[in-house]
């Protein structure tokens, strides 16, 4: 099964989905010749393609769009909020290449802020799945759920099974003790499981949690976590501000509680464009420099 195949069966089996794009169809290639009048594409004009959605989701469709996450969350930004969010329509909105996935592109086409601003919009919840399987496990319910909802798609391989158990608002916990939580979201999680081996082998115990939604977030996994654990890492290619760092905090406070957190994200800077693993290595968010990261801290 794959993104397409999801895709393609809910527009088959229920007339109200539509699949649309503003010319980016990386992800859906195979799909207009398989679903016909079913598939729109509006160019580029991500403003248009948020503003057609929410027209056709007030006629009872579900919209389906998919855009370079970079410019779907900010030029689409307040069509996003007005037409979106204060209808509480069910677009789903698709973000391609999000964070590190951008590669060798520079900061104009950088989705490193992507998560912040769809959470600070009313309504619009927020799927961030770890590779393609956790992406294809989540999808239906996603994209079945009456509330719109921002999702950042990877294809990435897998490194675990995931659990199929999934909720909308419910994190999965991968390993559930240890005197060291990594709260991690999206295409970051496979360098977290990289850390939580090289930690191991260290002597330390680590408790790894998949926060499949950051909005709704899990609070009580974040909660459990503080409570088992002597400390906390964030981890996201994402800024700092707005993000995972920021949801931790904000539970904590909310719960008036304190912790020990170590945030691993971008500082106040874009990241410098490369491959994707070359990325990964000069920024510093490789499994292994997470791990001396985290052995550093403990120290």
């Amino acid at each position: 099964m794959t993104y397409e195949d999801v895709l393609k069966e809910l527009v088959q089996e229920d007339e109200r989905f539509i699949v649309m794009t503003a010319e980016n169809r990386v992800a859906i290639r195979n799909l207009p010749l398989l679903i016909g009048d079913r598939f729109i594409d509006t160019g580029i004009t991500e403003q248009t393609l948020i503003g057609s959605a929410a027209g056709l989701a007030l006629r009872g469709r579900v919209p389906i769009v998919h855009a370079l996450a970079t410019f779907l969350t900010m030029r689409g930004f307040e069509f996003i909020r007005t037409d979106v969010g204060i209808g509480n329509l069910p677009v789903k909105l698709v973000g391609g290449v999000p964070g590190f996935l951008s590669e060798a592109n520079g900061p104009t086409h950088q989705a490193v802020e992507d998560i912040s601003l769809m959470r600070g919009i009313p309504n619009i919840n927020i799927f961030c799945p770890a590779d393609e399987e956790d992406m294809i496990i989540c999808l239906k319910k996603v994209l079945e759920s009456p509330s719109p909802f921002y999702i950042r798609y990877t294809n990435q391989a897998p490194l675990v099974k995931h659990s199929d158990d999934f909720e909308i608002g419910k994190a999965e916990v991968v390993s559930d003790t240890g005197e060291i939580t990594i709260l991690v979201y999206g295409i970051l999680f496979n360098q977290a499981y990289i850390a939580k081996s090289i930690l191991e082998n260290e002597g330390k115990t680590v408790r790894l949690v998949n926060i499949r939604t950051p909005k709704p977030v899990d609070e009580k996994a974040i909660l459990e976590s503080v409570n088992i654990s002597n400390l906390i890492v964030t981890l996201e290619d994402h800024f700092l501000t707005g993000g995972l760092y920021s949801i931790v905090a904000e539970t904590l406070l909310n719960n008036k509680i304190t912790a020990t957190v170590l945030p691993i994200a971008l500082e106040n800077k874009w990241f410098k464009p490369a491959l994707f693993n070359d990325v990964l290595e000069y920024e510093g968010f490789t499994g292994e420099k997470i791990a001396k990261r985290i052995l550093d801290k403990l120290k």
